[in-house]
């Protein structure tokens, strides 16, 4: 059960920080969804509700703040803060708006303000902090976004609510997780992500998932690792919750069915044509400035547009502008219509907007920057995109806050698009396309997890693993589970161990979290590996030798904060020794600077570096072979020169201390081992290296074992050197490759002894 424990607190999610809740002390007036998300959150204690437009998270936000009985805090923009506090009233609740500590009374206990004003709160005051349309987090100035992470750190009951994010938004994910003090957004990146430059084609067919790459692409975009995929979901389902419409969890979508809507791109080509200066023809929009110009030649035919489009039809309208030329030409020419700006007073911008929800106007004109977030005008039907821009984020808040669930007509939106900004509209078709096969992608996937996280459904078991057992007439191949497969084997019985461990690195080569490389940190890494070393110095006989081959770690900014070296062998000797092994030497293997080069990409091993700042640059990371002795007298002794491996030259060149002339290169086929999920090449060990280690260490006919087998590399040169190999491994695409390899130096042997005898 020890190691099964390890194992279950090993899984990367979040826990819980809050406290159990009855379902009956939710107001009645929330739907059964709402009312089991707000349970949930109430539990975590820390979270992100990642709710679409009209799923009611003002009020599971409310009833939050309420049931934690903390004085609250809620942040929002201020129309929204201005609606949350009528909202509010339908579940009897009174929530006061401030914009100041001085603001704050002794009868009330949940509050709202506006995100520029935290500078005039106590936050130590607030046991609870909700952040309504979190997304904002993105926006807003980076000094800005790290001190509200700091004045809230010691909150203990935190909420973010927004619409669902891609799951390739890193920004909004990683700005989420930071401010809920689940992780930094660098800590995010080194656990699921990898840099890269390759560009795959992913398809979903019948539950599985295939991933076909492409080749290069210009440019490094971060992506979810191949292996990290259900991590990174099973991650993100244990703080936040992601919702399109209520069925996505099984509920019942009564009442939550979104009307039919109309976009309506219109092409709108003008009188006169658009040169711009300095060129002798139109050639494209080119940046900012380019597109301001095209926009302001352009706005007279769009307006002609927009007044056939008001004549033509009735109800209330937004008009969503982009430049203030725009939104002033129109108050200009249209009746019955307001204008919202952003120079406008708080008090102003909130009565407006408040009149046009209440029908007091026809027409409100604004950007998108300032109402396109957060707000319900479900009274209104219909809205004009006056022009448009690239941000598709934009366009998309903006229908939202009418083509909301509760809407009962049919939304139009008008998109007036000048001849000049066709490809303005393209990218935005393109991007729309993206972001819904990417929700898509993310509640699919989510589902499962969430459910478990409601109670849905039983945990899933993350590790299981295959069993299997194929044995040779000289070796024996195990696939599962070292720290388990181990425990079955005789104490005492073992001459020699040879294998290299993986390193800590997230979701390399599998996504099981029995893969030792799967460590969130180093801690976590040696915790896992000491089951392996215990069991091995029980197995290995009195007296008798574990080599182990180990490098330094390059450190990297994005995993550890700092670019430089961390001394990986020195970790492992403390935790052998803190198991009972005696540390009794090692031996380094030479290796090519610029070979290693070639192969990891390290700068600081390139020529360009040295005529660069050479202070930059490093030594190559040399191979080490450490050699550990479990206590005691040997009882059969080890005699390499009697056995005709060894004699005094040779033994001087490999008692040196440094191993030369082992040749890189000199390793099993290893490119049928490597999985198309895998996100690095496996390194076997140099044959070589293995064979110094068997022939000094144990005698023909011995037994040597290895607990991370790979595709074989030490049972190999076992059987080759006349002993029994026995290898364990926890991955079948290895194993078999392994099993194959080693049959082959078992037929291999077999024919050197027949060989021999004929001699």
């Amino acid at each position: 059960m020890e190691y099964k424990s390890f194992l279950d607190g090993k899984r990367i999610k979040f826990k819980n920080h809050g406290v159990d809740i009855s379902k009956d002390e939710i107001h009645p007036f929330l739907f059964d969804f709402q009312k089991d998300i707000v349970k949930w959150a109430i539990r975590k204690g820390r979270c992100s509700v990642f709710l679409d437009t009209g799923l009611g998270k003002s009020y599971i936000a409310a009833e939050f703040a309420r049931i934690t009985g903390q004085n609250t805090l809620m942040l929002a923009p201020l129309s929204v803060a201005r609606q949350t506090v009528r909202l509010a009233k339908n579940i009897d609740m009174e929530i006061k708006y401030v914009r100041s500590q001085s603001e704050i009374t002794a009868d009330k206990k949940v509050y709202i303000t506006n995100y520029e004003m935290i500078d005039h709160f106590d936050f130590a005051y607030f046991g609870a902090i909700v952040c309504d349309e979190s997304s904002l987090f993105k926006s807003l100035d980076g000094k800005i976004r790290k001190k509200l992470v700091n004045l809230c750190k010691d909150i203990p009951f935190r909420l973010c609510c927004t619409a669902t994010p891609a799951p390739n938004d890193l920004a909004e994910i990683g700005n989420h997780a930071e401010f809920l003090g689940i992780c930094t957004h660098s800590e995010m990146l080194s656990m699921f992500f990898i840099h890269a430059n390759i560009q795959e084609e992913t398809t979903h067919q019948n539950g599985m998932v295939t991933r076909k790459k492409l080749g290069n692409k210009h440019g490094q975009e971060w992506r979810i690792k191949n292996h990290a995929y259900d991590a990174f979901y099973k991650w993100m389902a244990s703080w936040s919750v992601s919702m399109r419409k209520p069925s996505d969890l099984d509920y019942n979508d009564n009442g939550f069915i979104l009307p039919a809507i109309n976009i309506k791109p219109l092409f709108i080509e003008s009188e006169m044509d658009y040169v711009p200066d300095g060129e002798l023809f139109f050639s494209g929009v080119k940046g900012f400035k380019d597109a301001a110009k095209v926009k302001r030649f352009t706005s007279n035919d769009r307006l002609t547009e927009t007044k056939r489009i008001l004549q033509e039809n009735d109800g209330q309208f937004i008009i969503w502008c982009w430049l203030q030329s725009e939104a002033d030409l129109l108050k200009k020419e249209l009746d019955d219509c307001i204008e919202v700006r952003g120079d406008d007073a708080p008090e102003y911008k909130a009565q407006m907007i408040e009149d046009f929800q209440d029908g007091k106007f026809r027409i409100l004109i604004t950007k998108p920057k300032i109402a396109g977030f957060g707000m319900n005008f479900q009274n209104a039907h219909n809205m004009i995109f006056f022009s448009l821009s690239h941000s598709w984020e934009m366009y998309y808040q903006c229908i939202r806050r009418m083509w909301r669930f509760g809407q009962v007509e049919p939304v139009n939106v008008w998109l007036l698009i000048s001849e000049y900004e066709k490809d303005v509209h393209n990218n935005i078709q393109k991007k729309e396309c993206m972001a819904e096969a990417m929700k898509e992608n993310l509640i699919k996937h989510i589902k499962l997890y969430e459910a478990e996280e409601f109670g849905m459904t039983e945990e899933i078991d993350m590790d299981r693993y295959e069993d299997d057992i194929y044995k040779g007439d000289k070796f024996t191949a195990i696939l599962g589970d070292s720290c388990e497969k181990l425990q079955e084997i005789d104490s005492n019985s073992i001459h020699l161990t040879v294998y290299s461990p993986p390193f800590a690195d997230l979701y390399t080569y599998s996504p099981s979290n029995r893969d030792l490389g799967n460590s969130l940190n180093w801690e976590e890494f040696f915790e896992h590996y000491s089951f392996i070393i215990r069991e091995l110095n029980r197995i290995t006989k009195t007296g008798r030798l574990t080599c182990v081959h180990v490098s330094d770690i390059p450190a990297m900014a994005v995993r550890d904060g700092y670019i430089g070296v961390k001394d990986f062998p020195g970790k492992v000797i403390e935790a052998h020794e803190k198991e009972g092994w005696v540390f009794t030497g090692r031996a380094f293997v030479q290796k090519n600077p610029q070979a290693q080069a070639i192969r990891t990409k390290s700068k600081a091993l390139l020529f360009t570096q040295l005529r660069k700042d050479s202070s930059d640059s490093r030594p190559a990371l040399i191979d080490q072979i450490l050699i550990f002795k479990k206590d005691g007298e040997n009882e059969t002794p080890v005699r390499p020169v009697d056995n005709g491996e060894m004699d005094n030259e040779r033994w001087i060149a490999w008692a040196h201390g440094i191993w030369l002339g082992i040749s890189e290169s000199d390793v099993l086929k290893y490119a049928n081992a490597n999985a198309v999920d895998d996100e690095k090449h496996i390194c076997p060990l140099q044959l070589g290296t293995i064979e110094r280690c068997i022939k000094l260490y144990s005698n023909p006919g011995e037994t040597v074992l290895t607990p991370f087998m790979g595709i074989g590399s030490e049972v190999y040169q076992a059987i080759r050197y006349g002993r029994i190999g026995i290898g364990i491994e926890l991955k079948r695409s290895y194993y078999d490759i392994a099993v194959n390899n080693c049959k082959f130096a078992e037929h291999q042997f077999a024919q050197h002894d027949l060989f021999s005898q004929g001699e």
